[in-house]
């Protein structure tokens, strides 16, 4: 993942000069040099653990492991214990590790401090942890299970010296006695952290593409299909299912990092597959922009990837090297990609019914982009689609600018029922790089990061369910900050915009319990999650702290003649001079605001506003921008901060 010095973890030379190719602006490298408090919290929680090694070659394999929760435990001293049915035989990992099936060079001796590295992750909450250290001791053991059937257990100890991990929709909880500093980016999985004496920071780790799946244990009974190059027809065939597949690589064969990659089925495809080599070629999709995984390819192009069926059961294991392709070199063989990873196999094995759990799918990731075919599939126009998946149109119908940068924007949706509802709390992912895509260039001076840039957004629904639309239709409210809100203000409704649309996903869902009076904050347009609940919501349970420029003040407005009541329930903040106000074109608006009955502040929100508010819910809900999140989870340590951001 990364090396350390002195203690802090710092970019190795692979990694910076993929940020480097790529216009990535500089950014402190994220991976705690230990287990970190979420990290440790997350892994008994995490159905699936991907772990990966080197053979004696110095080639990586890797293999997923899971089943019931709570496999994977912390031991203390940044060492964690995993205790789970494996296949012994078949397995790469687990013959490299536990009986050195592969290295012979040892022996069949186990290897203590062999480097090594993990992937902790729950599908369906969308999470993961990302682990690299070394491995200290194993042991297999005969497992017999309720129906009597015979299995392998393993115990792997792990010594983890880098961690990295935070999900979207995190629910904090600090205690008082905490003195722990946070830089977090969240959305959507619900969770608590507690941390006490510790300076933490913890980022990355984008769950974009991650596909949901309930996963159940299994008692697995291996046996081998295929060892042998070209690939057979049956990991043809999982390959083309395939939506998540796991790949570990090295930094010189001394660090190792596993990761994920994911898409719709099929985002790998197949270059070649036949007596002259079998070569891979998967798209890498717009992330986090550390580029660990591009970065150590960079220096070592080599990967290990495991493929698993969650309905059957079958595994892919493959080892190769690797190219990076980046510009054109990506978009010759890929279409539409900026950015690619050819893997050249040089060894294979698929296992039938290897793996000790099942996936049920769930709700499928919002951002998948279509699949991209190979130039040599088929013929791309500028609109190419997935004749696999039905795509669903959103068409711009209504624009309503309510400042000189927000504006609420209406659109309709051409099959509802290919689309699927929708809640109060969720987001709607859109794609506009139909209308944006610029194709490839070498440079972008103008616009640098544009080159890794899938144009695919998210915007929180601000429309709720009884607001007078049609079903088919949906509000957002957004504030013009970049390439596509952009577009969009810039657009005329008779122009008929239509963009795909990506689906709906995410939960952000404010609970009003019986007695209690609930506590929002707002920052500018974080009020949007809270606009689209409103409806279902005692206004007299509600207390709304809202925080904004006073160039936003017709935001305000507009929201309290929607919903007279919830002025009364308002406590707003406004910050700037009334200069910048005539400027906005609104000197009108500060006293009709005060008319309306709202607890009108021309200030800052304080520590003291929230702090002294001893008869709210212990629970508060939070939208808005990275530095008042964390000021505000900062005042409140002994409360429960339910939050939704704008990192995405």
């Amino acid at each position: 993942m990364a090396f350390v010095l002195s203690d802090q973890i710092v970019w190795h030379e692979g990694e910076v000069l993929m940020q480097q190719r790529l216009h990535v602006p500089y950014q402190e490298n994220p991976t705690s040099p230990f287990l970190n408090p979420y990290a440790a919290r997350l892994l008994p929680d995490a159905p699936l653990l991907a772990l990966g090694t080197l053979d004696s070659a110095g080639r990586p394999w890797t293999t997923i492991l899971g089943g019931d929760a709570g496999f994977v435990r912390p031991l203390g001293q940044s060492n964690i214990g995993i205790k789970t049915v494996v296949d012994p035989t078949y397995d790469p990992v687990m013959n490299i590790l536990l009986r050195s099936k592969y290295d012979n060079d040892h022996g069949g001796q186990q290897e203590q401090n062999r480097p090594m590295s993990g992937l902790g992750i729950n599908l369906e909450r969308r999470s993961r942890v990302k682990l690299a250290g070394k491995f200290i001791a194993g042991a297999l053991g005969a497992v017999l299970t309720q129906a009597g059937a015979k299995t392998t257990e393993a115990h792997i100890v792990f010594k983890v010296e880098q961690s990295l991990g935070m999900t979207r929709g995190e629910s904090l909880w600090l205690p008082s006695s905490a003195s722990a500093s946070w830089t977090v980016k969240s959305m959507e999985c619900r969770g608590s952290v507690s941390s006490v004496g510790m300076q933490l920071t913890s980022t990355g780790n984008c769950p974009k593409y991650l596909n949901k799946k309930r996963i159940s244990a299994v008692a697995p009974q291996p046996t081998l299909v295929s060892s042998n190059l070209p690939l057979p027809v049956e990991a043809i065939d999982l390959l083309a299912k395939a939506d998540i597949f796991f790949i570990t690589t090295s930094h010189g064969g001394s660090t190792l990092g596993t990761n994920n990659r994911g898409g719709c089925s099929g985002f790998c495809r197949v270059m070649k597959n036949d007596d002259s080599g079998t070569i891979l070629l998967y798209p890498e999709y717009s992330g986090n922009r550390l580029y660990q995984t591009l970065g150590n390819l960079q220096t070592t192009p080599k990967a290990g990837i495991v493929i698993p069926d969650f309905d059957s059961g079958d595994v892919l294991y493959l080892t190769g090297t690797t190219e990076i392709l980046v510009g054109q070199e990506a978009a010759t063989l890929l279409p539409r990609s900026n950015l690619a990873v050819k893997v050249r196999i040089h060894e294979a094995r698929l296992i039938h019914d290897s793996l000790a759990f099942r996936g049920q799918s769930g709700e499928p990731s919002p951002y998948n982009p279509l699949v991209r075919f190979l130039a040599t599939e088929r013929t791309f126009g500028a609109d190419a689609q997935n004749i696999k998946h039905s795509v669903v149109y959103a068409k711009l119908i209504q624009k309503e600018l309510l400042t000189d940068d927000i504006g609420r924007f209406r659109f309709s949706v051409s099959d509802p029922e290919a689309a699927g509802p929708w809640n109060p709390g969720q987001y709607v992912a859109l794609a506009f790089d139909n209308e944006l895509g610029a194709g490839y260039s070498h440079m972008r001076d103008d616009d640098p990061l544009s080159l890794n840039d899938d144009l695919v957004r998210s915007f929180t629904i601000s429309s709720s369910l009884r607001g007078g639309l049609l079903k088919d239709e949906f509000d957002i409210t957004i504030r013009n900050v970049g390439k596509v809100t952009a577009f969009l203000f810039r657009q005329n409704v008779r122009a008929g915009l239509e963009v795909p649309l990506q689906g709906f996903s995410g939960s952000f869902a404010i609970h009003q319990s019986e007695g209690e009076t609930v506590p929002f904050v707002a920052g500018g347009v974080g009020i949007t999650p809270l606009l689209a609940q409103l409806p279902d919501l005692d206004f007299r349970r509600l207390r709304l702290f809202w925080t904004m420029r006073i160039t936003d003040i017709g935001l305000a407005l507009n929201t309290f003649e929607r919903y007279p009541q919830l002025a009364g329930s308002t406590l707003l903040y406004i910050s700037g001079s009334v200069s910048a106000a005539v400027r906005g074109q609104q000197p009108q608006t500060m006293p009709r605001l005060k008319q309306s009955g709202a607890h009108v502040f021309t200030r800052r929100l304080v520590a003291s506003d929230i702090q002294e508010r001893k008869d709210l819910s212990t629970t508060w809900y939070l939208c808005a921008g990275s530095r008042l999140r964390q000021a505000i989870i900062s005042w409140l340590p002994d409360r429960n901060v339910i939050y939704e951001s704008f990192d995405y």
